[in-house]
């Protein structure tokens, strides 16, 4: 204990400036608590307000209608009551899900929607057919500023965490590789969640410290070394990354240890790509059991998908014609040629059709494809150039605001292509797939996806084959509409727009 203390102690003075030491945080239980109750607070006033303003609406203003109607009055009680209950039971304010973004939404639809088909219910058999109203006003107004109130709160945490604050310390345990990849993809993608604080390997390993977000955080060998470690570091949960040696024996008992300090045991899964929608957990006899539902292609969420398709590329190619006739000029003024490129690419099941885009590019510039093959900066069978001299001066404006693809609006609506889905590739790209590399094609290319939303050309081509994979198996409507959402925020601020 005191050569750990040690130890570990010299390693934080050379890796943490004195001013940051001594900079208080707030973490662990003590946030979550407090996130939680300013989280049922705002939502139950945007719940009773939403109440009223159904409630006021069916009285058409006129507060002594209120007070005299009973019937009125009571239903709007009733309804807060369990609407507010709905959001207990199906805990909306988990520690786990709050600050996650589509699981947090996805309480909050769900506890809305039950609440209003056990109001839909009463109605019916009360024969209450005349305040039907409240379900008509109260379930989108109270559902859109829940979801709005929820997005402003996460966008406070992601803030708050840039400085240390309401993030769960945790250390990571297992295998250096394992290690090393877990507190890679938490420095990523965790958000507002976990704050790695130190590791501790399986075995015996030289490095006294392991980099997270360009840092240095604290490492030490041995397992058995666990206990103490999460003590000195003040963490309030330990990661076990990947499969131990010591197996689940090991496991168990550490959680028992851990119960003693309130520190949580968190196992990460081995099924990388596996999202939680399609995790359920089933305990037979003392022995739980992963259920993983198989990947959905085809059936009523993908009609769901593809009416939301139809609705939004509608709207939205009626919307931007103006702007779209505009780019056309502008394109055919700047270089010669048509201000519509088009090119085949491989859809679902391979099928090949005709994608359309804004010309960004010379005229011949297919034909110069073979004379830059050599200064290619893409990986995998991707060509990119950061500076690719065959793209016009138009060009280059419309490819960083995304505007080039604006065209595949008519391709969504036909039916080629989704809003969101794994990103449209050449057939050459397709001839060098490896073989589950081709799952890629098992749904419809997007306009838009997870990879242009996490980097685009910045991202190398494993992680974008990951990430389109990722969704392809894991999709979800609610999903879709976050990703379409964060695409705005994208056009706005470019990253690796090229």
């Amino acid at each position: 204990m005191t050569q750990i203390y040690s130890s570990l102690s010299a390693l934080q003075a050379q890796l943490l400036p004195t001013s940051v030491a001594a900079v208080p945080v707030l973490s662990g239980v003590a946030w979550r608590k407090r996130y939680q109750r300013a989280l049922r607070f705002t939502d139950t006033a945007i719940i009773l307000s939403a109440m009223l303003v159904s409630v006021t609406v069916l009285a058409q203003g006129r507060p002594d209608v209120i007070l005299q109607n009973r019937e009125l009055l009571g239903v709007g009680i009733a309804a807060t009551a369990v609407w507010l209950l709905m959001m207990n039971l199906l805990r909306t304010r988990d520690s786990r899900v709050v600050g996650t973004g589509s699981g947090e939404y996805m309480r909050v639809i769900r506890a809305s929607a039950a609440t209003f088909a056990i109001f839909a219910v009463v109605v019916v058999i009360l024969n209450l057919h005349d305040l039907r109203g409240i379900l008509f006003v109260a379930l989108p107004v109270g559902l859109f500023v829940l979801l709005g109130s929820r997005w402003l709160w996460r966008q406070w945490l992601i803030r708050q965490s840039r400085f240390g604050h309401f993030l769960s310390k945790v250390v990571v345990v297992g295998r250096p590789g394992d290690v090393q990849y877990v507190t890679g993809q938490l420095a990523l993608k965790s958000g507002a969640a976990f704050d790695v604080v130190g590791a501790v390997y399986e075995g015996r390993v030289s490095s006294a410290a392991v980099q997270v977000a360009g840092r240095l955080v604290p490492a030490v060998s041995g397992l058995h070394k666990v206990e103490d470690f999460v003590q000195l570091t003040g963490a309030d949960a330990v990661i076990v990354a990947g499969h131990l040696r010591e197996g689940r024996a090991y496991i168990r008992e550490l959680g028992w240890r851990l119960e003693k300090t309130s520190t949580e045991l968190v196992l990460a899964s081995a099924l990388t790509n596996v999202a939680g929608p399609r995790i359920t957990m089933r305990p037979v006899e003392g022995l739980p059991l992963m259920h993983v539902e198989l990947p959905q292609f085809a059936g009523g969420r993908h009609v769901v998908k593809r009416a939301l398709d139809i609705a939004v590329s509608l709207t939205a190619i009626i919307a931007l014609a103006p702007l779209c006739v505009v780019l056309a000029i502008i394109i055919r003024l700047d270089s010669p040629g048509g201000a519509i490129f088009v090119q085949e690419r491989a859809g679902r099941q391979s099928t090949l059709f005709r994608m359309f885009k804004f010309r960004s590019m010379v005229l011949d510039a297919e034909k110069e494809l073979n004379l830059l093959k050599q200064q290619n900066q893409g990986s995998g069978p991707l060509f990119k150039m950061r500076h690719d001299p065959r793209v016009t001066s138009v060009g280059r404006f419309i490819r960083k605001y995304s505007l080039d693809e604006l065209p595949q609006l008519y391709n969504v609506l036909r039916g080629d292509m989704s809003l969101v889905g794994p990103r449209p590739p050449l057939l050459s790209e397709v001839s060098d797939y490896e073989h589950h590399t081709h799952r890629r094609l098992l749904i419809k290319p997007g306009l838009t996806g997870l990879w242009q939303v996490s980097g685009r050309s910045n991202l190398d081509w494993e992680e974008s084959v990951r990430l389109d994979l990722y969704y392809v198996e894991n999709w979800s409507v609610t999903g879709d509409l976050m990703i379409m959402w964060r695409t705005f925020k994208v056009m706005l601020k470019p990253v690796g727009a090229y």
